[in-house]
């Protein structure tokens, strides 16, 4: 009785111990977050399409916390990107905002 005590001790301790000692996998999420937290430009294909969630005055706010000034015309096109027109340093442009956060002009 005393063999198979301590036989089964020896097994639980051995079965825990290779669990314990697995390495922990992050979770790679497939799905880029609604909205960016960080600064504009993440990507180097900007604008992107996707699920915007800015709202008007975010979209504005972001495009004025850049630099630019005048923000007009706002309206999301049919990939969500948020267009429309302002002025920075003097100069008329065309503006874009992605889901992503970042901010192209032309």
């Amino acid at each position: 009785m005393n063999r198979i005590f301590w036989a089964a001790l020896f097994l639980s301790t051995i079965g825990v111990g290779s669990v314990v000692a697995q390495p922990a996998t992050p979770s790679a999420s497939t799905t880029p977050p609604a909205v960016a937290t960080s600064g504009a430009n993440n990507t180097t294909a900007a604008p992107v399409a996707g699920a915007n969630s800015f709202t008007m005055a975010q979209a504005q706010k972001r495009f004025e916390d850049q630099g630019y000034t005048q923000v007009s015309a706002l309206a999301k096109d049919d990939k969500s990107i948020w267009r429309g027109h302002a002025m920075k340093d003097g100069k008329a442009v065309n503006v874009a905002l992605d889901y992503q956060g970042n901010i192209t002009a032309n």
